[in-house]
């Protein structure tokens, strides 16, 4: 079983940064970012492989969230820049033994708790 603890959510203003980070218990799984806004279904955000090498964004977040891993802490984060209304959500961090070009949330195993992100207009 993989445990995993998202932290780092928040309130900021349209325009501005937050950094969500996702602690594993283990680190050798493709990891992902998933969101889900009320009354939508749950989006794919980012993925990174299990080197850290490879990275795949939703094309909403390209050029403005980046993903990215810690292996020997354990851990993935997710750097959010000039972030909009839009993206105002609850951010799950999730764990794949697929690659990280399976962007169905369902090809992830296991769930981290949630992280609300609010971004102000």
């Amino acid at each position: 079983q993989v445990q995993l603890v998202e932290s780092g959510g928040g309130l900021v203003q349209g325009g501005g940064s937050l950094r969500l980070s996702c602690v594993a218990s283990v680190s050798i799984y493709t990891m992902g970012w998933f969101r889900q806004a009320p009354g939508k279904e749950r989006e794919f955000v980012a993925a990174i492989s299990r080197s850290g090498g490879d990275t795949y964004y939703a094309d909403s977040v390209k050029g403005r969230f980046t993903i990215s891993r810690d292996n020997a802490k354990n851990t993935v984060y997710l750097q959010m820049n000039s972030l909009k209304p839009e993206d105002t959500a609850v951010y799950y961090c999730a764990a794949s033994k697929k690659n990280l070009y399976n962007t169905n949330y369902a090809s992830y195993d296991y769930w981290g708790q949630g992280t609300q992100v609010t971004v102000s207009s």
